[in-house]
């Protein structure tokens, strides 16, 4: 297992304080229904932070901004997800890993200047075709600042996940080694 002091993640907020944060599973408002992050933290390894940073300076100018989910996420708790939502298309196998056991994904929304979020089409861990890319029902606003999202994203490099509108990888993901330390353990 990888020392607390080995992990080369950086703090978000460490870097940029407009950066929002909502890390829903530091509370109990998330699917699981339950928090299993002790602690509110958007951790991510170093290059994807920088490449989070150009998002929100991109956004900065349109008077827009980012609000984080959920960032790193430790192996034990991706468990815990599976043991709930054993569905490949919505929660990463633990065998495999995810890519937030990684440190190289982010659930994310778009925010207005005072914070507020805007409206998409679905809430975050909807795990329904309405969560999908490609859904097309939604009200017209929550399409466009969907594309809006994925467009921004997109624009620094990030990868979008079909099945989830909020869920983004960084390129080369892959060479990341999965973590399982915990949120609070990491300096």
């Amino acid at each position: 297992m990888t020392s607390p002091d080995k992990v080369n993640l950086v703090d978000i907020t460490s870097v940029n304080r407009k950066i929002r944060l909502d890390i829903r599973y530091a509370t109990t408002n998330n699917f699981l229904k339950k928090k299993v992050y002790p602690v509110e933290r958007c951790l991510l390894r170093a290059s994807v932070a920088k490449q989070l940073l150009r998002v929100q300076a991109d956004l900065q100018k349109k008077g827009l901004g980012l609000k984080v989910y959920d960032c790193y996420r430790p192996l034990s708790v991706q468990k815990q997800m599976w043991a709930i939502m054993p569905d490949s298309n919505y929660v990463a196998n633990p065998a495999n890993g995810s890519r937030h056991n990684r440190g190289a994904a982010v659930d994310l929304t778009l925010v207005d200047s005072a914070g507020n979020e805007l409206e998409m089409p679905t809430e975050f861990d909807d795990f329904s075709d309405r969560a999908h890319r490609d859904y097309q029902g939604a009200s017209p606003k929550a399409l466009q600042n969907r594309q809006l999202l994925e467009d921004a994203m997109k624009n620094r490099g990030f990868i979008p996940l079909k099945s989830e509108w909020w869920h983004f990888d960084a390129p080369g993901w892959e060479k990341f080694p999965l973590l399982d330390v915990p949120l609070e353990s990491i300096k």
